[in-house]
């Protein structure tokens, strides 16, 4: 069907016909788009069965990657890419007066995450695929996602995400591998032949359904599967519930992504996704096992279950209770299959996102997992004090269970064979302080496996302008093998090459200058410098760094004739958590200090700001390829590793960053003259938090640049509501500024003068430009996944 442009053209011209009773000239892109959709759908189905039917027959291990986020974007341009199939339908459409690119933006973006977590996530199931390999996702359906975001005065507003408004043509819905999922109730045990039974009594049923979408590797016959979940209502709903109150809460369970969680009700509808994510996936997995294998006693072998953070914690008690309860092992066995099956990442050092749940909730709503974690506790406190006997306060810190809590974090440690953090500065903080008696205890479990992310869809698809002069210069073979990439540094002093990818760049500015301008009908300057920060809004990014450097040069333009900066456009990107007060007043800020800058006719001259609303996937794949700097300016020790830093690289972008995550491994690998590095590092930071010594407002009167600019938050300077910016005048002062904005303001100044003479000099930055092109190729998700398998999985190319 996909064999010639003709044989495609006559394909879905029938297709579209059969499916939708009305001719060519009458159908809507829609019609359009899902008719392209059932085809590819079809045209992969042989390959999707015997991929299946391959990894059940060879026996070999297989890994199952549980995630609450997978931020999917849009897949139909991705899925005819890995295909090699785009040309033939381009050209086919084309003849038939379609446009590929406008079908493709029809497509919703499955926003089913809320920022790097789920992205790595989806990037990691491409390579996966891509690499032969036997692995899978397991995720929520989530009706919604994550919110769609619009800008109203300058204030975050945010709406349902309808991401499944016309259906998703890539999913099959599976009813008959439904599985039940039980909450509240009471646990009654009872010995049978000298053995503890336990039954779940007056439980409340919810039904996880499963909804499989191909996951197509590029050039390569695999295709792997992501497994999503949607809750519905059991048939036979608890007769001691309203039956409308009963429905409406069951499918709450995947309506959204992260809901509120300020009050009891939100904390239990998140443990309640937790729970339903990994019960069902693990109930589903190991089924499907038993068919091929029937006991479980050598299920560590043959399955790899690996958690995406906290969020999917519970597969331990969840796995230990299928094998106790239904399996009928003994502790020790279960135990040992549990830890020798299950692996875990951690993604941050933030103690807050370390996920703590009451014990009041934790222990109503899943009675018999809570009986596990304290039998895990119990034993785990006991092999502790038989290590450390006497050391009560080192105990008390590595406890499951403390202060009417059960800590996540130290339940995925005790419960799992491998802990990775995801760069090296981020995994060395792990052992060295964060988690430092967990590494003591056993050092053998903790390893690094720094993020990467899929070139294919960040550079291939994303900028195939770039890729088509990477490969006219070096070949193909970058594709996949990206570590080929290092061949281009043949090329970064070869006049036209460097040419070829000024040429590029500026072809890309132009294209998202026009997009801004039909976002806000503002007119920026392609010509200037693309300075760029898009990610999550969190004060550990800093943003309000990049804030308030901006609003010094809008003052020092203003107020000294003398003074000129070359042209620069400072676009941000970012969506705040609904429940996030402090973030949704920065994003009202960069607004407010957008409005400032580009109606003054002096300033505007020189220096633009631009807010980019509903920062997702799609977005991103025309910012990234845009931006001339990267700006990855998080407080040193806060941002684990980062995906960002690396998909600007890749795209030709030049860093300026803090010593932080991933940074400090692209600074390794491109050398000190290509990346611009400011601020404390990592150990200065940890060490001003341990020791004190950090007063902010010494910075404050000594230096008249912030002085200027943070009075400029509550003197009038923007025409807001009086105390409109007061908590974030706070937070540099009256909270002594936890984040050391106004520490690293100095350095992050005199870094980007460095930036703007670096520009200036356009040899020297296309130079710049091509060597980190060159090194990026180690950043791929391809390369931090061949690292799991043999590192941590042990899975193997089928």
């Amino acid at each position: 069907m996909f064999s010639s442009k003709e044989s495609f053209q006559k394909n879905f011209l029938k297709r579209l016909e059969m499916t939708y009773g009305k001719t060519f000239r009458e159908s809507s892109s829609r019609d359009q788009y899902n008719t392209l959709g059932l085809m590819v759908r079809e045209y992969i189905s042989a390959n999707w069965i015997q991929t299946n039917e391959k990894n059940r027959s060879a026996n070999n291990k297989q890994v199952y990657y549980l995630s609450i986020e997978f931020l999917l974007g849009k897949l139909m341009g991705q899925n005819l890419l890995n295909l090699g199939i785009r040309e033939v339908v381009e050209k086919g459409l084309e003849e038939l007066g379609i446009n590929l690119s406008a079908i493709e933006e029809s497509e919703a973006d499955a926003g089913l995450g809320n920022g790097g977590l789920g992205r790595l996530a989806a990037c990691f199931l491409d390579s996966l695929a891509s690499l032969d390999l036997p692995g899978h996702g397991c995720g929520i359906r989530y009706k919604h996602g994550l919110f769609d975001q619009k800008i109203a005065d300058g204030y975050q507003v945010e709406y349902p995400e309808q991401w499944l408004r016309h259906g998703n043509i890539w999913e099959v819905r599976k009813p008959d591998q439904a599985v039940d999922i039980l909450f509240w109730g009471t646990i009654e045990s009872r010995e049978t032949d000298g053995k503890l039974e336990f039954t779940h009594t007056s439980a409340e049923t919810i039904v996880a359904v499963p909804y499989d979408m191909p996951v197509i590797g590029y050039e390569t016959n695999t295709v792997n599967t992501l497994r999503l979940w949607s809750a519905e209502p059991a048939h036979h709903p608890p007769l001691h519930r309203d039956l409308l109150t009963y429905k409406r809460e069951t499918e709450a369970v995947s309506e959204f992504l992260y809901p509120d969680d300020t009050h009891d009700e939100g904390k239990i509808l998140r443990l309640k996704q937790q729970y339903f994510l990994v019960s069902a996936s693990i109930q589903s997995i190991i089924r499907s096992y038993r068919k091929k294998n029937g006991s479980l006693h050598d299920f560590h072998e043959r399955v790899a279950l690996h958690i995406n953070d906290t969020h999917p914690v519970l597969a331990i008690p969840e796995l230990m209770r299928i094998l106790l309860d239904e399996e009928h092992l003994e502790w020790k066995e279960a135990w040992h299959i549990t830890t020798h099956t299950i692996s875990y990442t951690n993604h941050t050092t933030l103690s807050e996102a370390l996920e703590k749940w009451p014990i009041y909730l934790f222990k109503p709503l899943l009675p018999r997992i809570y009986q596990i974690v304290e039998e895990i506790n119990e034993r785990y406190c006991k092999a502790l004090w038989e290590r450390y006997p006497g050391d009560w306060s080192r105990i008390e810190h590595m406890a499951i269970l403390a202060h009417g809590l059960v800590k996540m974090a130290h339940l995925a440690i005790a419960g799992s064979h491998s802990v990775n953090g995801v760069a090296k500065i981020h995994s060395d903080i792990l052992k060295m302080r964060e988690m430092k008696r967990f590494y003591e205890f056993e050092p053998e479990k903790f390893n690094n496996k720094t993020n990467g992310i899929a070139h294919r869809r960040w550079l291939l698809k994303a900028n195939p302008e770039l890729s088509d002069a990477i490969t006219e210069a070096i070949g193909s073979r970058w594709i996949k093998e990206p570590e080929s990439l290092i061949q281009l540094k043949r090329f970064i002093y070869d006049e036209g090459m460097k040419e070829k990818n000024a040429q590029i760049k500026q072809a890309r500015k132009e294209i998202l200058a026009h997009k801004i301008f039909e976002q806000s009908s503002l007119k920026i300057d392609p010509s200037s410098i693309f300075d760029v920060q898009v990610k999550r809004l969190h004060a550990y990014k800093r943003q309000l760094l990049n804030v308030l450097h901006i609003m010094y040069l809008y003052n020092r333009i203003r107020e000294d004739s003398n003074f000129t900066v070359y042209p620069r456009t400072f676009i941000f990107g970012a969506k705040a958590s609904p429940g996030y007060y402090y973030a949704k007043k920065v994003i009202k800020l960069i607004n407010a200090l957008a409005e400032k800058v580009n109606s003054d006719p002096k300033v505007s001259q020189m220096v633009k700001v631009v807010f980019m609303e509903n920062y997702r996937v799609s977005l991103a794949e025309s910012i990234f390829p845009a931006a001339d700097v990267s700006e990855q300016i998080s407080t040193a020790s806060k941002e684990a590793s980062g995906t960002g830093n690396m998909k600007f690289m890749m795209n030709g972008a030049l860093t300026i960053g803090t010593l932080d995550g991933a940074n400090v491994e692209i600074l390794e690998s491109v050398g000190p003259s290509n990346i611009f590095t400011f601020g404390l590092t990592a150990e200065q930071v940890l060490d001003y938090y341990e020791n004190g010594g950090y007063r902010s407002t010494e910075y404050y009167h000594h230096d008249a640049r912030i002085r200027q600019a943070v009075d400029q938050l509550v003197n009038g300077f923007f025409h807001e509501t009086e105390g409109e910016f007061e908590a974030i005048f706070d937070s540099l002062l009256a909270h002594n500024d936890q984040y050391f904005v106004l520490k690293d303001f100095s350095s992050y100044a005199e870094a980007q003068e460095r930036v703007e003479r670096t520009f200036i000099n356009k040899g020297e930055w296309q130079e710049k430009s091509l060597l980190n092109i060159a090194y990026s190729g180690s950043f791929s998700s391809d390369r931090t996944i061949k690292e799991y398998a043999e590192g941590i999985w042990r899975i193997k190319p089928i």
